[in-house]
């Protein structure tokens, strides 16, 4: 006999737990499945881990730099990459196991651990029995994506998943990609000691970002040893004596790297292909994507994709605010929507990149009139008292209606100060408002009144 539910949620991700809790405190019944690893990508082989391990490098990093605090190391740095994998396990497990225990302790939620499989557009298949509801949220998440470039399936590789078991340090590390992830892992490994070589199809790192911030990023990385192939077109690999040779065809340069390991980190894939959507008539694009409404909803009715199943967002915080949307409107009465989300994401090199809104590029062709304000991090106090004065802040606004459009901080806590501006875009207000404010000393955000009072006419 099959078993109904008011609503079953496929997947432990950002945006299932906290769903599953709105609905069963609205008295529904809940069939929550999860497959593999509760928490999803951000707990288990993403934020967590990897932020873990950015720490233990920038450690590692600083006090290599102790002379220049007036610090004496004796004996060296070492790393142990046993216990660096070690910390970043336990942080991810206890992490895990709390989403695991609450779930499995929640009034009216029922754990179902094994591989979900659509049998029609109200019915799951799970370990051979059949489930029902009106109701059915995925929250699948996505995985690496392994492109098939020449000889790639010949060489063994590496993705942002198997990097976290490494307990060894890559001799020479070659990273596919010169993107968020790719970047982060290259340059924590060169800190941890390996040599580091940045592969990237594309004529500049991160090339969604601007220009100004490619290039003071690559800057950062190329002063800590890090080698950057870019324009590489054709990239390839061939099995090597000493781990992979990875053809990169760039106009300068040898043409092959020659690596110990090598690192895919050249974008994501949803985990959609094997849960037969067909059968509930569930609409992908073509790249496996769930198509969505304003709302999350599928084409079918009574089905909603949440997370990055759904190609809407890449981030735990896009994720989690899938799930904020979802209940918002279920349950609250509510009228939220995709739309009204501000795109603000992290770029956790160090220092890092904070970023909100548009870039200069997207609001120059917008073809508003611009103010643009930039600033140097060498002139903001708290980052020369911590002696950390790489990267810039950059704001953009409308000249007419004075909103900020977009900012960039690529500094020592870049990544927090954003928000700030964040904020100020939610609330639309214009930037006068924040420009008038009187905030902390010494802080990196006290120089976000200063940033936006300096907004002159952008030039051609």
């Amino acid at each position: 006999m099959n078993r109904r539910f008011d609503a079953i949620i496929i997947g432990a991700g950002q945006a299932g737990p906290p769903l599953a809790s709105r609905l069963t405190a609205a008295g529904m019944t809940v069939a929550l499945i999860e497959r593999k690893l509760f928490g999803g990508t951000c707990v288990n082989t993403g934020c967590m881990p990897t932020k873990t391990l950015v720490a233990s490098a920038y450690a590692a990093h600083l006090a290599r730099r102790a002379a220049d605090y007036g610090v004496e190391i004796a004996g060296g740095i070492g790393i142990d990459m046993a216990k660096v994998k070690a910390r970043a396990d336990t942080v991810s497990f206890n992490a895990r196991t709390g989403v695991e225990t609450m779930l499995k302790s929640m009034d009216l939620c029922t754990v179902f651990e094994g591989h979900a499989r659509f049998e029609g557009p109200d019915s799951v298949s799970i370990g051979g029995e059949t489930i029902r509801a009106e109701r059915i949220f995925i929250n699948v998440g996505g995985r690496a994506a392994v492109p098939d470039m020449p000889g790639v399936n010949e060489v063994p590789f590496l993705t942002n998943t198997s990097m976290l078991a490494l307990e060894t340090l890559p001799e020479h590390l070659v990273v596919i990609g010169g993107s968020y992830i790719g970047l982060e892992f290259a340059q924590m490994y060169r800190r941890f000691g390996s040599r580091v070589t940045i592969v990237e199809k594309g004529p500049r790192l991160i090339g969604r970002e601007d220009e100004d911030v490619s290039a003071a990023v690559r800057a950062i990385l190329e002063a800590e040893g890090i080698t950057i192939r870019t324009g590489a077109e054709c990239i390839s690999f061939e099995p090597h004596d000493a781990g992979v040779s990875v053809g990169v065809d760039c106009h300068d340069g040898s043409p092959r790297e020659i690596g110990s390991h090598a690192l895919l980190a050249v974008g994501r894939t949803p985990n959609t292909q094997d849960l037969e959507l067909d059968k509930a008539g569930v609409v992908m694009d073509a790249r496996d994507f769930i198509q969505v409404d304003e709302q999350l909803r599928t084409n079918v009715p009574g089905i909603w994709a949440m997370g990055d199943c759904n190609g809407r967002g890449a981030f735990t915080h896009t994720a989690y605010n899938d799930f904020e949307i979802v209940a918002a409107n279920l349950l609250d009465g509510d009228d939220r929507k995709l739309s009204d989300r501000i795109t603000a994401y992290a770029l956790y090199i160090d220092p890092p990149l904070g970023r909100v809104g548009m870039s200069e590029a997207e609001a120059r062709k917008s073809g508003r009139p611009l103010l643009i304000s930039t600033r140097p991090m060498t002139r903001v106090g708290r980052a020369v008292e911590k002696g950390e004065t790489q990267g810039f802040m950059k704001a953009i606004a409308d000249a007419e209606t004075k909103q900020l459009l977009g900012a960039a901080i690529l500094g020592v806590s870049g990544d927090e100060a954003v928000h700030g501006l964040i904020d100020l875009i939610y609330t639309k207000q214009p930037y006068t408002v924040i420009q008038r404010s009187v905030p902390i000393h010494p802080t990196v955000s006290e120089l976000l009144p200063t940033l936006l009072g300096d907004l002159k006419p952008a030039t051609v």
